[in-house]
């Protein structure tokens, strides 16, 4: 017979506490104690902060240009996004968290689900050596939540990051009914998994103030107001499992690659390079997922914020389904070409990539009028499985079309003056402990 049917439901939530200036102390054991930020692309705006950075009343988002006075005054330390650092971190916390039970859905670079359905010990015992082996292993600090379903694990977490008493880890899936009621209006409805900012006045008008009063609410009510999600939550949080557990992340149904560029782009030539780059990374992904587009959005734009005059150009160029970097950067080229208009500054491009299929149900067969394909020694898409796997294993872009060459002076490269190296994924960077 199999006792995990019969066993109740336990899932956990990890994921790591500022996760990104978590990374950076792992590396700079100094910075512990400090108030640290990390900043977003160009250095723009506060992405991740340290519990000193919040006493000190740092805003999630908050631009770099309203609280650099606190790097003066209270010594806030600033840092740029280091993503290769922070992505390899997460691989080797989610590697950790993984050891503990067969069943894992990673739902973000910081965040993991685990199914804890009739694995040996207590939820407080399993939540503390998970944070105590992923904090010795890695050297990240987590906090643990458990609940008999997803969105009361997301809760728990919630719980445990804001209750000290807890110690990093909640348990909710020890409580009968009345008791998560109880624990339940300890969380705002704001703070809800599915819920947010959005919806919770409109909850509020409604006399809905807490994750229990959501909980005690009639689902087919909560549907016909609002919708089947948000009635899925408040079944979750009334101990249903209605969320279903992906073992795989899905496949992305449109894939986008933009940024903001770290000076003005005057110049087709560097739009040109940019957009190359770009639409590179996205063929990478489309790859990865085993698919292929027919159709690509490309845009450039001017700062709404810079003195000037504005521009904002778009298109749609359809393409025969493919994967191929060398076609996809040909169309973005002539789409480029269409909408470029000279005399702007502009300060954002970007492209994504619609209309995506497997490529396992894509038709190979040509059309009536389709030009027949030239013969080619190398087949393409061997070609460019070869290059994914060198740039795998050699580092991002060690190969790459040769309209993707970058130059260290291009002005369209992001601006990163505070950025930490790549201390576990470049051997130039790798932090010398004894000579």
């Amino acid at each position: 017979m199999d006792t995990q049917k019969t066993q109740p439901r336990r899932i956990a939530l990890i994921d790591g506490n500022s996760f990104y200036c978590s990374c950076e102390r792992v590396m700079r054991p100094s910075l512990e104690g400090r108030p640290l930020v990390v900043l977003s692309n160009n250095d723009g705006c506060a992405i991740a902060r340290t519990q000193e950075a919040k006493d000190l009343g740092v805003k999630m988002g908050a631009p770099w240009f309203q609280i650099k006075h606190l790097a003066q005054t209270h010594g806030l330390l600033a840092l740029s996004a280091n993503f290769s650092l922070y992505g390899d971190l997460s691989q080797r916390m989610m590697n950790v968290i993984g050891q503990f039970s067969p069943l894992q859905e990673i739902y973000s670079i910081d965040e993991s689900f685990l199914d804890l359905t009739g694995v040996q010990g207590t939820g407080r015992e399993l939540g503390s050596t998970i944070r105590e082996r992923v904090r010795q292993w890695v050297g990240i600090p987590t906090c643990v939540g458990i609940g008999p379903s997803k969105t009361l694990a997301k809760l728990a977490n919630h719980l445990a990051k804001k209750i000290p008493r807890l110690q990093g880890v909640c348990d909710l899936s020890t409580l009968d009914h009345e008791g998560r009621l109880r624990a339940l209006r300890h969380v705002s409805i704001e703070d809800v998994w599915g819920v947010g900012r959005r919806l919770a006045p409109q909850l509020r008008e409604l006399g809905i103030h807490t994750a229990s009063d959501l909980a005690q609410q009639s689902p087919q009510r909560i549907q016909e107001q609002f919708s089947v999600v948000l009635a899925k939550t408040a079944r979750e949080l009334a101990g249903q499992t209605c969320i279903g557990w992906e073992d795989e992340p899905a496949d992305k149904q449109q894939i986008m690659c933009s940024r903001s560029f770290g000076k003005p782009v005057v110049q087709l030539v560097d739009l040109q390079q940019a957009l190359a780059v770009f639409v590179s990374r996205a063929a990478q992904k489309l790859r990865a997922q085993a698919s292929l587009t027919e159709a690509i959005h490309v845009f450039i734009r001017t700062s709404p914020f810079r003195d000037g005059p504005k521009y904002t150009g778009s298109t749609v160029v359809r393409i025969a389904r493919t994967d191929d970097t060398t076609i996809l950067i040909g169309a973005v080229s002539r789409a480029l070409h269409k909408i470029y208009r000279s005399g702007y500054a502009y300060a954002k491009a970007g492209v994504c990539l619609l209309e995506i299929t497997q490529r396992s149900m894509a038709e190979s067969q040509l059309g009536l009028f389709d030009a027949p394909q030239q013969p080619c020694q190398v087949p393409k898409g061997e070609l460019m499985q070869v290059m994914d796997r060198l740039n795998q294993r050699f580092g991002r872009f060690t190969v790459v079309a040769g309209d993707a060459l970058v130059q260290s002076e291009s002005p369209w490269q992001m601006r990163q003056e505070r950025k930490t190296p790549a201390y576990t994924t470049r051997w130039e960077d790798i932090v010398e402990i004894w000579r």
